[in-house]
């Protein structure tokens, strides 16, 4: 089907007589008639359900959506777009593993991966989504285990070059992790561009209303764990604490990876969605064809606004043809990347903060890609411990400004951000 199309009716099929809206199934605990039908969920030798910790049919529904629209052959759902981070890096790295990451990535995800992925023995490169071939190549170690980039990154907008990133991967035996918050499915699918695991924080577009918390994964089925079995001993030797089940020969290269992360991780870190926030998910996602259209429509409108404007000293957005990106995004991107538009104020730090004080539509809020518009100054809130060096080393200087454009009249946000500028000296 098309994407159109899954985004109504994908995941879920009613028979004769059951619910034609995704039901919500808010119990924690399954009944089984005897011990053994029990124990085969517990040998993972059937699908079922035993409690909602693991897995949940609402949720399940929902994640199948997902996958669907995606094109990838299993996924799940997690908390949060973090947790959903988290599952896929920790499903195969190990202490003494390394990650090769894009350094234009969301500043949690950085930290996650530079700090707390580190205490835990996981080691890290960075490299620039800039980079050339040579210096990509160069960021491997034999314990490298993954590579990790963000399709159009937050709040930088960068755009990763998909297909260089999963060709320097595949070169090093090892699978490309892509978070494809921004873009969502609608606008770029990138296992179609060589990536092998795809990460959301459906909190965001998915969504779209500001309602649930939320993330989820996705396997495209392509990569061939038991090829490189010795770089990725946890999925191709067996898991003692499951009775010895060794996942990629028990459920291939199609299904292993989410079988891993339900059953093992999902089971001990217990970052679970209930199924009241799957519901509201599929509810966003319902609408998230025509909404998408709708972001970028906005988004390109206050852009081009926005670089015309005298007070402004650039605008980064990918859909500008003077932005550095706008040939990567006119190959992996072509109907629209989304309604996040960062820009820099020519009078610095003050003159952000007056902007910022004069906007009436746009909200003042940490969240983005959402129905209504919000707007940020990282170095007045989430940086604020930082001084201006810092701020501009870290890739958010003092005057940047990040607007996320909502469903609202173009007319109307332009003319709320004009007015703005106009009390800006």
């Amino acid at each position: 089907m098309n994407r159109d199309t899954i985004c109504v009716q994908g995941g879920y099929h009613p028979k004769n007589g059951e619910p034609r809206q995704i039901p919500i199934i808010e119990s924690t605990t399954f009944k089984y008639d005897t011990s053994e039908d029990m124990g085969k969920l517990f040998d993972l030798e059937a699908d079922g359900y035993f409690y909602s910790r693991l897995q949940n049919p609402t949720c399940d529904y929902v994640a199948k959506k997902i996958c669907e629209l995606e094109g990838g052959t299993a996924a799940m759902l997690t908390s949060s777009g973090q947790a959903a981070n988290f599952f896929a890096l920790f499903n195969i790295c190990n202490a003494g593993d390394h990650i090769v990451a894009s350094s234009s990535i969301y500043g949690g995800t950085y930290n996650l991966i530079r700090v707390t992925m580190a205490k835990m023995g996981v080691k890290a490169t960075f490299v620039s989504p800039c980079c050339t071939e040579a210096e990509l190549n160069a960021a491997f170690t034999p314990e490298t285990k993954c590579v990790f980039g963000e399709t159009i990154a937050n709040p930088a907008l960068t755009v990763l070059d998909i297909e260089t990133f999963a060709k320097a991967a595949h070169a090093h035996n090892v699978p490309l992790i892509v978070d494809n918050t921004f873009a969502t499915p609608i606008n770029c699918r990138p296992f179609a561009w060589g990536a092998d695991i795809v990460t959301h924080s459906t909190t965001k577009y998915m969504d779209g209303h500001g309602a649930a918390v939320g993330g989820a994964i996705v396997d495209g089925g392509k990569f061939d764990w038991m090829a490189h079995a010795e770089k990725f001993p946890g999925l191709c030797t067996p898991d003692d604490s499951y009775h010895g089940i060794t996942y990629a020969e028990k459920f291939g290269k199609e299904g292993a990876f989410i079988k891993k992360a339900t059953a093992q991780l999902m089971r001990d870190f217990g970052s679970t969605p209930s199924p009241q926030s799957a519901f509201l998910l599929n509810l966003g996602l319902e609408s998230l064809h025509v909404r998408m259209q709708r972001h970028c429509e906005n988004g390109q409108a206050v852009a081009e606004f926005l670089a015309s404007h005298p007070k402004i000293a650039y605008v980064n957005y990918c859909g500008l043809p003077k932005d550095p990106y706008h040939a990567l995004a006119q190959k992996y991107l072509p109907h629209g990347s989304c309604g996040v538009v960062s820009f820099g104020l020519k009078g610095g730090r003050a003159a952000a903060s007056t902007f910022m004080k004069h906007l009436k539509l746009a909200a003042i809020e940490t969240h983005v890609a959402d129905a209504r518009t919000c707007c940020l100054n990282p170095a007045s809130s989430t940086h604020r411990q930082m001084n201006d060096a810092e701020l501009k080393t870290a890739g958010v200087p003092a005057e940047l400004v990040r607007m996320s454009c909502g469903l609202e009249s173009s007319a109307d946000l332009i003319a709320d951000i004009a007015q703005a500028l106009d009390a800006v000296e």
